[in-house]
């Protein structure tokens, strides 16, 4: 059992530093790796010196006196928020806070990420001085202004540049942050000299927290500069720190980030830990509708509707569905519990339809209750069986209650908070808002899709297979104009559609259509011996599903579930195209609408660009992780 713990915890540090390379000399590795023959030589310089052209091309692009990196700064809280109210601004922050504070408990109470050896920390600090070093040197210096702002030319027409001394001399802030980096680095270089102590791994968590502090503590130290637009008014401050209401709050966003993994921490040895993990589950399922509609839009509740209607609705869909569920929970309930169960999915569908058209009244709460009615049911025949099992079904059906008609209450009710435009959030909020709801509302109807176009049952079979195909023949930029454009149209009197939700509404259609494929790829993975082995021990049909087929699909899916959600998320740029003001159009159309920044796009463009590579790139690292946790890929 200990060898086998050993194995366990140890996997990951070594497929992220196998012994071999760790054994390696900085020269062995050069010679093994880049100097191994004279063709690798020749193809190794031939390559560095094209790398140092792009580079030094890249670092006159970004620092070129052409750039306007003010309109960057000064319009940061535009590129967040768009137009909500600055006296309102505080409840963006609590919305972040509530966010950075549940990473920190999630975080705590799940995440077992290893640990980094120091000698890995040590060789990163150096390579990052180094390669800040190499920037400062390659770069070019500067054009010379005169006082208008024009470029300096001698006789010959050619721009002047000041002297290699002059320039290093202005760029003395990154040779400051080169020379720390180095020194940290070579100080734990010297410091853990024993090669045996060099391999010593220092958990992950804490260097990132520690990095995180590090680049909150320069918020105090360094003088970044103060851009920003007071009252109308422009304000640029090179020489000095960002504002206090900017630094205090990301202050603060630390210190509850620490703060709660390390109470998450303390979580994991006592008996409380379950409790936590249902808690930081919920608590994530909760968030988007909470934090956007109730934290910062301020809902003015009609206590009188609340208790006269919404609270009597889901106390007797909570009780009659349990009811209904504990009965198709029973033994011996067969056929016509599955037969109940679709005809409990038809009757909520006809709801829908009848309220598209018009035909009668009836309250949204009533038409989602009784869809996610359905749901439970044809879940049913998993928790058929044991009182305990069929307890968990009752509980989380009660549970689903309660939080459905909490949300479409929320959501529901008038704000008070005095919006400038009809989007009470834009930018990167709007971006990560779009993208968070559309991956939660697909993957379920995804999975779904996928049971069903694989499915014995012609009828699920062919929807299923049109449906797909339909949309997987239409661009997602016409899904979007037809749900924002013209299905407004053929609503009954009366009846709106906000943009946002019709919005949300085609994008998760037409997502969950391509995330079905992905999921029917990892079902036909699924070998015949799997199906027989659970039908040999009696599993139903929904249990062999549901315990045996689908994790194994699901885990053989990860790669390609991952590049969805990636694609999902870079495609929310397309909202710019239907008059969404999302972060890329803040960049595109409001930022270079300003007279202080006529024109300038490029700048904007590129942070855009750079956000979307961060967030990105972190999801594609963390599912390598996850891969190599479930032991995908290994041979």
């Amino acid at each position: 059992m200990t060898d086998i713990t050993q194995i366990s915890t140890g996997s990951n540090d070594e497929l992220d530093a196998p012994e071999e390379a760790a054994s390696l000399s900085v020269r062995q590795w050069l010679r093994t790796n880049l100097f191994s023959s004279w063709t690798n030589a020749a193809l190794t310089l031939l390559g560095g010196f094209a790398g140092l052209l792009m580079l030094r091309g890249v670092l006159n692009f970004v620092f070129s006196e052409n750039r306007e990196w003010d309109a960057v700064r000064t319009n940061l809280r535009a590129l967040m928020t768009l137009s909500y109210p600055e006296s309102q601004y505080v409840r963006v922050w609590v919305a972040l806070g509530f966010v950075v504070g549940l990473t920190g408990l999630s975080a705590g109470i799940w995440a077992n990420w290893g640990g980094v050896s120091v000698k890995r920390m040590s060789t990163w600090l150096m390579a990052t001085g180094g390669l800040i070093i190499l920037c400062v040197l390659v770069r070019e210096p500067s054009v010379l202004i005169d006082g208008e702002g024009k470029a300096l030319r001698d006789v010959e027409g050619l721009v002047r540049r000041e002297s290699f001394l002059s320039a290093m001399n202005d760029r003395l802030s990154w040779w400051i942050a080169a020379m720390l980096l180095l020194a940290m680095g070579t100080a734990i270089w010297s410091r853990y000299s024993d090669p045996i102590r060099r391999n010593v791994q220092v958990p992950v968590t804490t260097v990132v927290c520690a990095g995180l502090g590090l680049a909150t503590l320069t918020l105090w130290l360094v003088p970044y500069g103060h851009y920003a637009f007071a009252d109308g008014e422009y304000i640029a401050e090179p020489g000095s720190t960002v504002a206090f209401s900017t630094k205090m709050p990301w202050t603060v966003m630390w210190l509850l980030l620490v703060t709660f993994f390390l109470a998450a921490r303390n979580l994991r040895e006592t008996r409380w830990l379950g409790i936590a993990k249902g808690g930081s589950n919920l608590l994530w399922l909760i968030s988007p509708m909470t934090l956007f509609w109730v934290v910062l839009r301020d809902p003015d509740l009609d206590y009188a509707h609340v208790l006269s209607t919404d609270l009597p609705m889901g106390v007797a869909f909570g009780l009659l569905g349990g009811v209904a569920l504990w009965a198709l929970t029973r033994v011996g309930v067969g056929e016509g519990g599955r037969l109940t169960a679709v005809a409990l999915l038809g009757f909520a569908v006809f709801h829908w339809v009848a309220a598209f058209f018009g035909w009668y009244p009836m309250l949204q709460k009533a038409r989602i209750s009784f869809l996610l009615l359905a749901l439970a049911a044809l879940l049913a025949p998993n928790f058929i069986g044991e009182a305990a099992k069929r307890r968990q079904l009752i509980i989380g059906w009660l549970s689903a209650m309660a939080l459905v008609h909490y949300l479409a209450t929320m959501i529901n009710t008038p704000s008070t908070v005095e919006l400038q435009s009809t989007e009470f959030l834009g930018g990167l909020g709007l971006t990560l808002f779009v993208a968070l709801i559309v991956v939660l509302l697909s993957f379920p109807l995804g999975v779904l899709l996928a049971l069903g176009r694989t499915s014995k049952f012609p009828i699920f079979r062919i929807l299923s297979t049109s449906y797909i195909e339909v949309i997987r023949g239409v661009p997602l930029i016409s899904v979007l104009i037809f749900f924002s454009v013209m299905v407004p149209l053929f609503l009954p009197d009366g009846m709106e559609l906000a943009e946002l939700a019709a919005v949300l509404t085609g994008y998760t259609l037409f997502s969950a259509a391509y995330l079905a494929e992905n999921v029917r790829g990892g079902l036909q993975s699924v070998t015949k011996g799997q199906y027989e082995a659970a039908d040999a021990i009696g599993l139903t049909a929904a249990q062999r599903t549901g315990f045996i087929v689908l994790p194994q699909a699901l885990r053989v899916s990860i790669p390609q579930l991952v590049g969805q959600v990636i694609a999902t998320f870079k495609e929310t740029s397309l909202l710019a195209i239907i008059g969404l003001f999302d972060f890329l159009r803040v960049a595109n159309s409001v930022i270079p609408a300003q007279s202080e920044f006529m024109g300038v796009k490029r700048e904007g463009i590129l942070l855009v660009a750079m956000i979307y590579f961060f967030f990105n790139f972190t999801i594609s690292k963390y599912s390598q992780r996850v891969e190599r946790r479930v032991g995908l890929g290994d041979r």
